[in-house]
């Protein structure tokens, strides 16, 4: 088996699970978050929250950016924090 060959296996189930966490952090906000089961406060804040993890992810996994130069990764993983943080401000 070549080196290419298990990085690629390694980098495709990196992405299945990926893609599984981003299916379960929809169902979360979707179904759970919008029942009235807690506060708007704190369901606003969450899907905030797990909506900044899912463009982390697919940032990093899906648009491949994990292998960029730190520079513009840091820029790219700073704007979907500094969004959240100025909605949730204005909340």
């Amino acid at each position: 088996m070549s080196t290419t060959t298990v990085t690629d296996h390694r980098s495709t189930r990196r992405v299945d699970a990926v893609w599984l966490m981003l299916m379960a952090a929809t169902v979360i906000t979707t179904w759970v978050l919008s029942k009235d089961m807690v506060s708007s406060r704190i369901a606003l804040v969450a899907t905030v929250v797990i909506a900044t993890a899912k463009v982390r992810f697919v940032l990093l996994d899906f648009m491949e950016l994990r292998s960029a130069p730190l520079t513009a990764r840091a820029l790219f993983e700073a704007w979907p924090v500094g969004v959240a943080l100025m909605v949730v401000a204005m909340t």
